[in-house]
This record gives C-alpha cells, sequence and structure tokens, in this order.
C-alpha cells in the first residue's frame, strides 16, 4: 500500500504547547522512573529531557518532540550485536521507514535475563524520515497503553560523518492484521479474531483521542500498522505522522496532508484540516477490510473492484450483503454480526466529520457487538485506560440493537462517498 504526500502543502502544526499541556505532559513521566529509585550510580534507563536535540530544530517537529520521555538509550553496537550485525537472517521485514531486524537484548532489570525486541533501522530518506524518527521517538516515550506498541529505547549516534537512527520496539511475533487478511497467510483470522482486532484497535484509538489531557491524532491508521502480540492481541504501531490535537479552542491542526491511499478522509485530503474524525474514518475503513479481507485500493483487480468502498457499495443490503463477506471465512461466521459491524463502519465514514462518532463512541458498539458472540473472545466489554464512555446513551448502539442486523438499503446512502475529487495532484512518497 502506497503512501502519499502533497509536496506544495506546508505543515503548520509546530506551535508550542500552552503551560497546562506543558505540566500535564512533564507529570506523566515523572513518575516513571522507578527502575532508578535505589540509587545506583548506573542510571540503566535514562529520562531524557529532550533526546533529539542535536538533532532537529525546533520549528519542523510536532511540539510534544520537546517533552521530556523516559526511554531506554542502546549503542549501536549493542543493537548490531543484538542482530547480528543487521543480518539477511534476523530481517524481518521493510517499510517506509526502513528495515526492521528481530534482536535479543540484555533486560537490565534482571542482567542474567535477556528478552527480544524488533529493530527499526532508519533507511536514507533524509529529512522527512528522520522527522519520523524523532516522532516515534516522542510520541511513545511518554505515551503508553495496552494497545499500543511498546517502544523499548532508540540510538542515535555521529558514525562515519551520518548519524544511524534506529528504534527499539517490543517484538510482536504474529506479524500484522494487512498480513493474516491476505492470502499470504496459510490460515484466516477467524471471525471472533476480527471482531476483536476491532476492538483492540478501537481502544487504542480511543485512548490516543480521548484518554489523556492531550489528544494525539495518529494519521496512518491500517491494517498494516496493526501489530499482534504472542497472545494475538492487536496493538497500534508506526507513529511516525503522529501530531498533537488541536488547541483549545481550535477546531483543528492544519498539516502537510500525508498518509496511505485509500484510508484518509476526503475532507483532509482537499483541505489539509486535521481532525481526529480522520482517524475515525480510517478506521470505518479498515472494519470492511476485516469483513470483505480485501484492501482499500488494489490495482491488481479488476476496474470496478479496485476501491474497496465502491465494490461494497451495491451490496449493502440484506439481500446482497452476504456476496461481500470474506470467502476465505468459509461461512464460519455470523452473517447477523458481520452486518453490524458494517452499521458501525457506516456511521465512521459520514461524509459530515461531524457527524462521525468519537472513538469512545465507537468503542462501546464494537464492545456491544463482542459481547453478543456466542464464541466472544472476550468476556466483558472492558474501556481504553481513562477513557469515560457513555453507555447510556448511545443512539448509534441502540438503533443498531433495534435493527437486530438488518442492513436495509443503504445504496443511496453510500453513494456520494467517493464523489469528492481531490484539488490538488497527489505525489508518491
Amino acid at each position: 500500500m502506497m503512501c502519499f504526500q502533497f509536496p506544495n502543502c506546508v505543515d503548520k502544526d509546530e506551535e508550542s504547547l500552552s503551560p497546562t499541556q506543558v505540566s500535564t505532559i512533564q507529570s506523566l513521566s515523572s513518575g516513571s522512573n522507578d527502575c532508578n529509585a535505589s540509587g545506583s550510580s548506573e542510571t540503566k534507563y535514562q529520562s531524557v529531557r529532550d533526546p533529539t536535540a542535536k538533532l532537529r530544530k525546533s520549528k519542523y517537529y510536532p511540539s510534544f518532540s520537546r517533552m521530556p520521555t523516559n526511554l531506554r538509550v542502546f549503542k549501536v553496537s549493542e543493537l548490531k550485536s543484538a542482530t547480528k550485525n543487521f543480518s539477511l537472517s534476523a530481517k524481518l521485514g521493510e517499510g517506509g521507514f526502513g528495515s526492521v531486524y528481530v534482536g535479543t537484548v540484555k533486560d537490565l532489570r534482571e542482567t542474567n535475563k535477556e528478552f527480544k525486541v524488533a529493530v527499526k533501522q532508519l533507511g536514507k530518506r533524509g529529512f522527512q524520515g528522520h522527522k519520523e524518527w524523532v516522532a516515534e521517538v516522542n510520541v511513545l516515550g511518554i505515551v503508553q497503553h495496552p494497545n499500543l506498541v511498546k517502544l523499548v529505547g532508540y540510538s542515535a549516534e555521529d558514525h562515519e560523518k551520518e548519524i544511524q537512527r534506529l528504534l527499539v520496539y517490543e517484538y510482536m511475533p504474529n506479524k500484522c492484521v494487512e498480513y493474516h487478511l491476505s492470502t499470504r497467510s496459510p490460515t484466516p483470522l477467524s471471525w471472533s479474531m476480527r471482531l476483536k482486532v476491532a476492538q483492540d484497535t478501537a481502544r487504542g484509538l480511543a485512548y490516543l483521542h480521548e484518554g489523556m489531557d492531550f489528544q494525539i491524532i495518529f494519521r496512518d491508521f491500517k491494517s498494516s500498522n496493526i501489530l499482534l502480540d504472542d497472545q494475538w492481541n492487536a496493538k497500534l504501531s508506526d507513529f511516525g505522522l503522529a501530531r498533537l490535537g488541536p488547541k483549545e479552542g481550535y477546531s483543528h491542526v492544519t498539516t502537510a496532508v500525508v498518509g496511505t491511499m485509500g484510508y484518509s478522509a476526503p475532507e483532509y485530503i482537499q483541505t489539509g484540516r486535521l481532525t481526529s474524525k480522520n482517524d475515525v474514518y480510517s478506521y470505518g475503513v479498515f472494519l470492511y477490510e476485516l469483513i470483505t479481507g480485501r484492501r482499500p485500493m488494489d490495482r491488481n483487480r479488476p476496474t470496478g473492484e479496485q476501491k474497496l468502498l465502491e465494490w461494497v457499495r451495491p451490496n449493502l443490503d440484506d439481500k446482497n450483503f452476504h456476496l461481500i463477506v470474506d470467502k476465505r471465512l468459509e461461512g464460519q461466521h455470523s452473517l447477523k454480526s458481520a452486518i453490524k459491524l458494517s452499521m458501525v463502519a457506516n456511521k465512521c465514514l459520514s461524509r459530515d466529520p461531524k457527524s462521525r462518532p468519537k472513538m469512545s463512541e465507537v468503542l462501546e458498539m464494537v464492545n456491544r457487538l463482542v459481547a453478543a458472540q456466542p464464541d466472544s473472545v472476550t468476556d466483558t466489554p472492558r474501556s481504553p485506560l481513562g477513557v469515560r464512555v457513555p453507555f447510556d446513551a448511545l443512539e448509534g448502539a441502540k438503533k443498531t440493537d433495534e435493527n437486530d442486523g438488518k442492513l436495509g438499503d443503504y445504496s443511496a446512502w453510500f453513494s456520494g462517498l467517493w464523489s469528492w475529487k481531490p484539488s490538488i495532484t497527489c505525489g508518491m512518497k
């Protein structure tokens, strides 16, 4: 899936935080130094006020890049040793950022133990790649949640007149959701697992949007950025394009338009005005990925089937809905459940951003859907940490229940969804 960027847009979202936001983010990090409480002269985990001060000019970066963080600082030599000098045998894959390798590092809390990590090495992408590296360090340095991939640490050292930049994450052995939805995977995700993925990712987004005193907009939500741990829990990864949400009193953040074709909301592509509702729209697209097993944009398919939302549109009624459900499920799913999930997706895909639900509301709808499954993988619905979910006032969820999974004819409502025309031509990354 290709990313895009409009080159004639200027990123304008680099304004300073208010004093209240600064103190809030600082307080998040101030209580996270338990490992140094012993008073040992050897600092195991360094609480770095600005890990990239020598590498950046602040006007180019998200304002949270100047906040304190609490990450382990690795030497390049440590990571070379951990990955067998970045050997091909340790290579997990390659993305837009660079290559990713599996490695083993020492646990500094228990020196006789080691644990697996994923080491991401910055490719030669120049300034833009460096910006994304800085964003990763600073977002995941201050934000932690069970449904966000944990950043263990980073490395940035001068080497042969160049700065080597690496990120070290927890190891996620079960790959990404995109892989398991594709034909490359020998076994497809079960329907109950797809519902769990929908629930886990909704929790992660709801936390970013509503679970803290400040808001983070993910901006590149897609199936390849959702990884699965050893317990098959889904976690959001790759925060290189993340941005702080608008300051109090402002409705949006104006940024350069970046993302992945097929996921970004039309109004964001047209104007560059970014709100959390862009993530909500992307989540709606992703729900149709889970239902159909198809990518949002697939040039290898026949002309009428290349755009996922256009392909599903004629079949959004009770009679034809089964035609769009992933054939790899081989009927091992509840059609009623799939229809209800599509109704949640339709709310997220509303053409009017103000009509789209908040992610906490989306999470509650998905929670109810998961709880209704006889083979549910989650016993009780859970809310993301710190998010107050309006359990008793969700009209969207109530209407879904009242309709008892009957989709009706959504064709007319859905018909104008992709009628927008971008005002400028995009250039592919």
